[in-house]
């Protein structure tokens, strides 16, 4: 089925225009070698011109004269308009993402760090928690919890990012990249400030496929395998395994992570 390019509407729409703008003079001026005749001749090749525009498309043609100035005309109106159309949609946009916020589908009350973290993790979020079984906004929430929504990174003395969003120690059968660096640790309920070992990883991916291997593979963490959405059982698995030295580790976790599900 035969198609209409919508150049050619506007290129014929432009020729039509054009016969209002030629007009011919009631008495042709002295050496004018214009006559009706040839006037009409010159009509006819822009009609010819039309023709093989409809027959060919919006192909290059070799226009004449006339015929160029309107094509190049007829070419900048095509992009005004999808400029218009551009920024019409840009603004649609817009102002979806705005009646998203006013209406509550994003997270209630959270920094543009904290949803910009979030959007990072997201990922590795969800890998990690398929294998250990628990929702990914609970992972997504130690991730939060251990790092300060990625604001506290753990740095080595040269500043480099060890990408360690689960403050994990380096023991004695870690293989990989180490740093030293402060830590806050509970020793009979008191807090106390000293040097660690941690691990480095290269990436944050890296990052979560080591704690989910971590707590997969150690059976000190099997109660907290497997908790699907319930985080309380997941943190009270984590601190039944002494994950964490904080008392108040548990329900730093679990507040977090409940934040994150209402959201979801």
């Amino acid at each position: 089925m035969f198609r209409a390019d919508p150049a050619v509407s506007t290129y014929a729409a432009g020729i039509a225009a054009a016969r209002d703008e030629i007009a011919l003079p009631l008495s042709m001026p002295p050496g004018t070698q214009m006559s009706r005749a040839g006037f009409a001749s010159m009509m006819g090749s822009v009609r010819d011109e039309v023709q093989h525009f409809i027959a060919k498309g919006s192909q290059e043609l070799d226009l004449n004269a006339a015929g160029q100035v309107w094509r190049a005309r007829l070419q900048q109106a095509a992009a005004d308009e999808e400029g218009e159309r551009a920024a019409t949609l840009k603004t649609a946009a817009l102002r979806a993402v705005e009646r998203a916020t006013s209406s509550g589908l994003a997270v209630e009350g959270m920094a543009e760090h904290q949803q910009a973290f979030l959007g990072r993790i997201a990922p590795w979020a969800r890998e990690a928690g398929r294998r250990l079984g628990v929702a990914p906004e609970i992972v997504a929430a130690q991730a939060a919890l251990e790092s300060g929504w990625g604001q506290r990174p753990l740095r080595g003395d040269d500043g480099r990012d060890t990408h360690n969003l689960f403050g994990i120690k380096a023991g004695g059968n870690w293989q990989g990249a180490t740093v030293e660096a402060q830590t806050t640790e509970f020793e009979e309920g008191v807090a106390v400030r000293r040097a660690e070992r941690f691990r480095s990883y290269p990436t944050p991916a890296s990052a979560f496929r080591d704690f989910a291997a971590l707590l997969a593979d150690n059976p000190r963490y099997r109660g907290a395998l497997n908790a699907g959405g319930d985080a309380r059982a997941y943190a009270e698995g984590l601190a039944q395994g002494g994950y964490a030295t904080d008392p108040d580790y548990a329900d730093k976790l679990v507040s977090i992570a409940r934040r994150l599900q209402r959201a979801d």
